[in-house]
């Protein structure tokens, strides 16, 4: 993941941008004024997600007269997950923390991250508890889409949706997001066995502008937890996947067929009379029985020129615990 020359930064904090011109110099100087306090060495990231305002003029600016502070600058709009990515890979701190850049997360809650970080977990995730978000348009699919998330991944935290979290370097070098996959980082890396805890946060009412997100995002939710589910659990194994519905396919095309063929050679039925239909969804299941095993293997090739080609491990070490030799 890391493409960028790796210093001895100690934090580094990533904030994507999308037209957030007048929460930028406040948003700036909270941040500044609490990564002082922690007596760590920092640096801020801030990401420019193809702004039409003045936003990235501002950062820019910033960055010059502030050499902790990094202005990244996306070509075009690529939206949140991909301004997380950039964000991720410019940064060169141990610990990397995410966060919006509207304000609704407090840069002065930053200390409660690195202080679990401390106490061992490889991944802290804001929670809040308390939500001041509409309640049919965004409070009750939050829900949903949380508890959905945590069965599908067997992570057990309420909030996926904040990118307000904390991260050790490490657990990131490996992860590669797309789509709009990064409220589910956590579950994503969950594969890895890592450490993970939740803390609650404040959740404001956005203090300036309006939000980018409508009610359009709860249908695209449900699509990436469709995604996440495939990748948690059939990603080095898709005919497990496409198999399991293919048995059942070719289960019931060859009950109704052996039905079929029960009636006509005991009690010499016509078939295309008496079971003209039933012939016909049988041999469509068959079908599409076959047809599912063929894109299952089709998958199992795919998914072994992937984890060939990238060199990447189905495993995931921690640490190796070996007696040295005196």
């Amino acid at each position: 993941m890391v493409k960028y020359k790796r210093n001895d930064i100690d934090c580094s904090i990533v904030i994507p941008l999308y037209n957030e011109e007048p929460v930028i110099n406040e948003l700036y100087e909270r941040l500044n004024g609490t990564m002082l306090a922690t007596g760590l060495d920092y640096e801020i990231v801030f990401v420019d997600d193809g702004s039409a305002d003045r936003t990235l003029e501002l950062i820019k600016n910033i960055a010059e007269k502030d050499s902790k502070v990094v202005a990244v600058e996306l070509r075009r709009n690529f939206g949140q997950t991909a301004a997380l990515a950039a964000g991720f890979d410019a940064a060169q701190g141990q610990i990397i923390i995410s966060m919006d850049g509207d304000l609704q997360h407090s840069p002065e809650e930053i200390p409660s991250f690195l202080e679990k970080l401390n106490q061992g977990y490889d991944v802290v995730s804001g929670w809040r508890k308390r939500r001041v978000d509409n309640l049919l348009t965004r409070k009750i699919p939050s829900r949903v889409a949380n508890w959905l998330a945590s069965k599908i991944s067997g992570v057990d935290i309420h909030d996926f949706g904040t990118t307000f979290k904390a991260y050790r370097r490490e657990v990131l070098e490996e992860l590669c997001l797309h789509g709009e996959m990064h409220r589910f980082i956590p579950a994503l890396l969950s594969q890895s066995g890592i450490k993970i805890i939740e803390i609650p946060i404040q959740n404001i009412v956005r203090p300036e502008g309006a939000s980018n997100y409508g009610i359009s995002r709860t249908f695209r939710v449900l699509f990436d937890l469709i995604t996440l589910r495939f990748l948690l659990g059939y990603l080095a194994k898709p005919l497990h996947f496409f198999g399991k519905t293919a048995m059942y396919c070719i289960i019931a095309g060859l009950l109704m067929a052996a039905y079929i063929l029960y009636d006509k050679f005991m009690y010499n039925v016509p078939i295309m009379v008496a079971h003209a239909p039933m012939a016909g969804l049988a041999a469509i299941l068959l079908l599409v029985g076959l047809l599912f095993i063929s894109t299952g293997l089709i998958g199992e090739m795919v998914s072994r020129v992937y984890f060939e080609s990238t060199n990447k491990k189905i495993y995931s070490v921690r640490k190796i615990h070996r007696r040295e030799n005196r």
